[in-house]
Formats: structure tokens, C-alpha cells, sequence
């Protein structure tokens, strides 16, 4: 088995019975929070009698429900001393609401993470302003106070028009703790900026490198580095440096000796031989993931490439082992394998495990290695998915044949849960299979609705993915659709497709033309413009 793993589920089951103890060096984790609720919503009175909320992809789920308190209630009860100190104290300053709600979410799980981190590790909790100061008490009560280590200020946008209220709100907060004194921590640099070189770096050699003087003035007396060089007298409190160092600095060109007698020795500080400025706890250089960006993957809750390199680099090193809980779109564990650390994934939406599966594919090939667990495998457990989550369900059967779900808006037609983008001749112009899902009873009415569908949509093929074997009516109604044919070959095929879930569990595939491409991770500007024709922007990721 691989040592990289993507896990579906419920993170703190998956830690509580995957996960050894100090077996992790990093953490990152993001966890989704009530950012499409009005601020003051978070802190609206609930009478805990409303069941747990669907979980649905990219959707906030922090909710004061019957789920919810029970974990606050376990943790006041079994928790650790502090913990259950801090959320009573929550629960009093706070009362019943949809904030202590997300504090009790998040403190077994922080109280997990404690656990699996290795003496020498280190967690950044990602949020934004509206709970930090909250989860940084909670991270005091779980990891110490002693143990915070910087309070990171992420400005993740440039600009922001809601300023209705107050300032426009452009950042994010990381808070950085470590399970012991002895973590893991190297010095990330930035780049000097434009102003800094041209006031500072005004000199050019004959090589063409740019470089700065500074005197090898010792500040202090020392008496055992005064001495002459070239017939060039030290400063009265001597040189900066030995003989020998001297003698080095002046066989490699680093030397600027005077015009004059009387001048002083100065020394060339070459600008690429500056590691640039160590990274401070305010980042403004690395910009949010914009429309065109390459990385971009429609997720809303994506974070840049950038942000989880300067994380990783700074809080681990090679063949260290990286862990995000929350990991979504999976920028953390894609970050990892490029930088040759080993890394765990953990997600509750069987969207966001297909998303990454394929995310690692595309950008590594072969050269990932890792295994998916909690995936259905078998017909017994997708059944038994469809019956506990359909959502999932959905998803997970969509990603059986590669194809990318749809979440309909409000007031849309119906009939669409998933798209699959497709090309065949030289043309560019990007083609779709429109694929529905059923786990329940089947009838001739889903194909004709279904065949309905495609030609409103204008789509080449459709596609029907069901639990339970097609009846014939149904594939008489499918047979009748009739055929697709490509512009180029003369094969041609079903215009409405019925495949079973075993079907695809034993390796039957859609039947589509030959080198069809999958948008997902292609960015053709065409397949492009053809997704935000088709409403697949982001807000139907």
C-alpha cells in the first residue's frame, strides 16, 4: 500500500481509526465556516430540536442542532480539562447558536490532530476574522498557549465592494501552533522589492551583476582582527573578519578597495547572492486564484498554490508527512507530492475525493502514488451509500465515468446531474453527454424525460446510471433515441446510454468517441467558453 492516502468521510472518524499517534509532522486544515450567512445570523438563538443538515458539497454545515450538541457535550464531559473549560466558557458568553456550534465541531477534532502530530509538528488552522479570535482561544486550550507561534494575516483579495458596514474586509487569518518547542521551521525569503534594489544595489561589475558596499567595520573592539591588508589600514576597532576570510573575499572579486590611501576596504554584497527578506506574519505577495489562473479549478473555497508551498516549505521537510482534514479540492496534498513529502487527504464529499484523484493524475501521472479509502467498491456499498447519503451517491456514480456533477440553481430546469465535455474532429467546438442518476425504483418515464433533456440541451448523448437494472421498456425507449455519428469515422453511438452501477463497478465504460477531452483539468479556451454557455461556471462546481 501507498503511504499517500485519500480518505472519504468524516474526519474525525477517519483520524480516531486511521491515523497513529505522532505520526503527522504538518497539518493544514481549512475547515468550511457559515461564510454565505450574514454575519450576524451566526449568533441567532436555536432550540437544538432541528435535525442535522444534508451535507452538501462547498456547503457551511456548522449548525446548533441535536449533532451538535451532542459534541459539546461529550467534550465538556470527556474532553480534555482546558477544552471543556473553554467551551463552557463559550457557551456562556455565546448561548445556544450556530457559533458554539461550529467551536464544538472543531474542538475533538483540533483534540484529534493533537494527537496524531509528531513532538516536532506543526498545524495552521486557516479561518476567516469572524472566528479567529474565538478558535484561538479554543487552539490555546488544546495545543497551549505557550505553543502559539505566529497569528499569519493572508490578504487573499485586492479589492472588495461591500463597505457598507465598515472597511472592506480583504483577509484571511492562519494561526500557527506547534505540539512542542522543537518544530520544524525554515526561513522562508521573499524577494527584495523593485524600490529596495534600485536605492540600494546601484552598482553594476563587468559581469553584469548588481551589488551593494558595506564596510568590514568590526562594531566592537577587537583587537585580534586589527591588522593591515595590502598596505589598507583597519578601522581602530578592527575588521569584521579574519586574515584568512580577507584573503578568500579577495580571491573571489568581493572586494572594493579605495582611490585614495587613507580609504577603507569595503565589501560587495551581491544582489543573487541575497536570499531576500524573510517572510513576515502580514503576506501580501501571493494573490488569490483569479478567472484565468492555471491552477483554477472552479472550487469555491480554492487557495493558491502558493499559500500551501510557503506553509509546507516553512513547517516540514522532504519525506516529512503532511495531513489536511479539510482538504477539498486537495491544493494541500498537490503541494506535498511536488515538493516530495508524503501526505494524507481527508474529505466528507465523494465530489471533492473524485476532484483530487483526478487533480493528482493529471498533474503526476503515474508518479502519485496513493490509495482512496471509503470509496464504494463493491454493489453492496454503493447501495448502501444511495441509502445513507444520495448526494454522495450521486457524485461518486457520476465520477464512474468521469464526468462533472451539476448543482442546480434555484429556479433551473431540472433533469441535469451531471456533464461530461467532449471533442472529436479538429473543429474545437466542445460537445456534451448529459448524464442523470437514479438509486431508486426505475421507470420508461426517467429515459423519456432523459431523452427530453438532451435535445433541450442540444447534447450529443445522454446517459442513464442507475442501481437497478433497466427494464425493457426502458431500453426499448433508449434503443428508439437513435444513434449519434461523429464528423470524422463511421462508428457511430447509442444516443442514450443505460449503464448500471455494476456494470461500471466491473469495467463496462460510456461508449464515446476517441480522443474525447475532459475539461476538467484541459483548459482549452473553446471547452472554456462552451462550460460558461452551458451554466458550468463556478457556482455549478
Amino acid at each position: 500500500m501507498a503511504d499517500n492516502k485519500l480518505y472519504y468521510g468524516d474526519n474525525l472518524d477517519i483520524l480516531r481509526r486511521y491515523v497513529e499517534k505522532e505520526s503527522v509532522d504538518l497539518v493544514y486544515l481549512d475547515p468550511p465556516f457559515n461564510s454565505n450567512q450574514d454575519y450576524n445570523v451566526l449568533f441567532k438563538e436555536r432550540d437544538g430540536a432541528r435535525s442535522g443538515a444534508q451535507i452538501k458539497a462547498f456547503k457551511d454545515t456548522w449548525i446548533w442542532d441535536e449533532e451538535s450538541s451532542r459534541a459539546y457535550h461529550d467534550m465538556v464531559e470527556h474532553g480534555p480539562e482546558n477544552v471543556s473549560k473553554a467551551l463552557r466558557a463559550f457557551h456562556t458568553f455565546l448561548g445556544p447558536n450556530d457559533m458554539l456550534a461550529y467551536l464544538s465541531m472543531m474542538a475533538p477534532r483540533l483534540v484529534e490532530l493533537r494527537r496524531v502530530l509528531k513532538d516536532t509538528g506543526s498545524i495552521y488552522l486557516h479561518c476567516d476574522p469572524t472566528a479567529s479570535h474565538y478558535l484561538k482561544m479554543l487552539m490555546d486550550a488544546v495545543f497551549g498557549p505557550l505553543n502559539y507561534v505566529n497569528e499569519i494575516i493572508w490578504k487573499r483579495t485586492s479589492a472588495h465592494s461591500d463597505v457598507r458596514r465598515g472597511y472592506a474586509d480583504v483577509s484571511d487569518t492562519l494561526l500557527f501552533y506547534s505540539k512542542g518547542g522543537r518544530h520544524v521551521f525554515n526561513v522562508q525569503y521573499l524577494p527584495h522589492s523593485e524600490a529596495h534594489v534600485a536605492a540600494k544595489y546601484t552598482y553594476t561589475d563587468a559581469d553584469g551583476r548588481r551589488y551593494a558596499t558595506r564596510d568590514l567595520r568590526s562594531p566592537h573592539p577587537r583587537p585580534n582582527l586589527t591588522y593591515d591588508y595590502k598596505g589598507y589600514k583597519p578601522h581602530p576597532n578592527g575588521w569584521t573578519v579574519s586574515l584568512e576570510r580577507m584573503q578568500q573575499l579577495d580571491a573571489e572579486g568581493r572586494l572594493l578597495f579605495p582611490s585614495k590611501p587613507d580609504g577603507r576596504i569595503r565589501l560587495k554584497l551581491y544582489l543573487d547572492d541575497r536570499q531576500g527578506v524573510p517572510a513576515t506574519t502580514v503576506w501580501t505577495d501571493i494573490r488569490p486564484i483569479n478567472s484565468q489562473a492555471a491552477e483554477r479549478l472552479g472550487y469555491p473555497t480554492q487557495k493558491p498554490e502558493a499559500l500551501l508551498e510557503r506553509i509546507v516549505r516553512a513547517s516540514s521537510n522532504e519525506d516529512d508527512m503532511v495531513l489536511d482534514p479539510f482538504c477539498g479540492c486537495g491544493t494541500t496534498v498537490a503541494v506535498a507530492q511536488r515538493l516530495n513529502r508524503r501526505w494524507i487527504g481527508i474529505d466528507v464529499t465523494c465530489l471533492a475525493i473524485n476532484l483530487m484523484r483526478r487533480r493528482l493524475e493529471a498533474a503526476f501521472g503515474g508518479k502519485a502514488e496513493f490509495d482512496v479509502i471509503g470509496e464504494p467498491t463493491a454493489y453492496s456499498e454503493a447501495r448502501q451509500l444511495a441509502a445513507e447519503n444520495p448526494y454522495q451517491f450521486q457524485w461518486w456514480a457520476l465520477d464512474l465515468v468521469g464526468a462533472r456533477p451539476v448543482i442546480e440553481k434555484k429556479g433551473a430546469d431540472k433533469g441535469v446531474d451531471g456533464r461530461l465535455l467532449f471533442h472529436d474532429d479538429e473543429s474545437g467546438k466542445t460537445k456534451q453527454v448529459i448524464l442523470s442518476v437514479k438509486a431508486g425504483h426505475l421507470a420508461a418515464a426517467h429515459v423519456r424525460d432523459l431523452r427530453g433533456v438532451i435535445e433541450r440541451e442540444g447534447a450529443e448523448i445522454g446517459c442513464l446510471i442507475s442501481l437497478e437494472e433497466p427494464t425493457q421498456p426502458m431500453k426499448a425507449e433508449a434503443a428508439d433515441a437513435g444513434f449519434y455519428q461523429p464528423p470524422v469515422g463511421a462508428r457511430t453511438y447509442p444516443r442514450l446510454q443505460l449503464l448500471t452501477v455494476k456494470e461500471l463497478l466491473e469495467g463496462r465504460k460510456l461508449q464515446l468517441p476517441e480522443g474525447r477531452v475532459d475539461v476538467t483539468f484541459k483548459k482549452a479556451a473553446r471547452a472554456k467558453a462552451k462550460q460558461r454557455a452551458l451554466g458550468e461556471g463556478d457556482e455549478n462546481l
